[in-house]
């Protein structure tokens, strides 16, 4: 069996039901992104690698705990030995933290406007990395937008700021004003991941009314510019509405640019509740495309301090998933 098959089906599936004794310390919880407000979710561990699955009571996964993070994951008749791997903060090795949590604008495939969550102060993140500074090794830090674009961007470089004192790399993934790569670049900053989210253009504009398409390709770019070869990542979601090609043609042209893209399953949440997950072949041939778009650009995400790609739960990975 080989791994990447095994996780492409587990994507698909997204979830599993948690049995055996008592696994409170591996779960993880989110506050950003289409996932924030759930029951939480587990890292499930085969050697060096990792799948990320949300906790659903009535999921066709089944991961039995036998303590200490032994487990047992069973699903389509099989029974496959591995271990739960204890996050840092939200995914393991790092505190990935969510600056605010809420947002002005309303992406259609996103919880997070509906939950009116609240902005951490400097002293709760600070708190935050220190409760589990023994166990991480990377920053990263996502954001909603609470008043403006400009405002979260420097509520965010503030923080950024006192978190140099932990001398730790730090990753950073919020919504860009033109000149955030400039500023994160300044502040030390060592990786930067901003989302296109949709295939194509179209598809932006009606899963994010009110932002700007053609700026993130220009911070994109700008990123590259400063942050160098294999330190610039793009969230694109798989399962909006587009076609392989279009997918494929994304994928291609953010490779070209030097901007490694991330490929997220859709989380049928928000806007997209009851719309089928991707199914598991479709994510193996877009993993292949993927594959070849990033070698072909002499990208290597397996070399990622931070981030989604460091952690490598929610997506295939080229270089990781092999």
């Amino acid at each position: 069996m080989q791994w990447k098959d095994l996780k492409a089906r587990l994507l698909s599936a997204g979830s599993a039901r948690i049995s055996g004794e008592p696994a409170e310390d591996f779960i993880a919880k989110s506050t950003a992104g289409p996932g924030a407000g759930g029951k939480g979710s587990v890292f499930f561990a085969m050697g060096s690698h990792r799948v990320k699955l949300a906790i659903n009571p009535s999921s066709p996964v089944e991961i039995a705990h036998r303590g200490g993070g032994v487990a047992d994951l069973y699903f389509e008749d099989q029974q496959i030995p591995g271990r739960l791997i204890r996050p840092g903060l939200h995914c393991p090795d790092q505190a990935f933290i969510t600056v605010t949590e809420s947002c002005i604008f309303s992406c259609r495939y996103c919880t997070v406007p509906r939950l009116s969550g609240k902005r951490k102060t400097i002293e709760e993140i600070m708190n935050l990395v220190e409760s589990v500074r023994h166990r991480i090794s990377a920053i990263s830090l996502t954001s909603g937008v609470a008043g403006s674009i400009e405002e979260e961007e420097a509520y965010v470089c503030e923080v950024i700021r006192h978190l140099s004192f932990f001398d730790l790399p730090i990753g950073v993934s919020i919504y860009p004003t033109e000149n955030t790569p400039d500023k994160l670049f300044s502040l030390g900053v060592a990786e930067v991941k901003f989302n296109i989210e949709a295939a194509t253009p179209e598809l932006f504009a009606t899963q994010c009314p009110g932002l700007d398409y053609d700026r993130l390709w220009r911070v994109l770019d700008r990123s590259v510019e400063l942050f160098g070869k294999n330190r610039v990542f793009s969230n694109v979601i798989i399962g909006l509405g587009e076609t392989d090609a279009e997918m494929e043609a994304c994928i291609t042209r953010l490779t070209s640019h030097g901007v490694i893209p991330v490929l997220r399953p859709l989380n049928p949440v928000a806007g997209f509740t009851g719309t089928p997950r991707p199914s598991a072949e479709r994510l193996k041939n877009l993993y292949t495309v993927h594959a070849r778009a990033i070698a072909a650009a002499g990208l290597d995400p397996s070399g990622a301090l931070t981030m989604c790609t460091n952690c490598a739960g929610c997506d295939l990975v080229p270089g990781r998933d092999e």
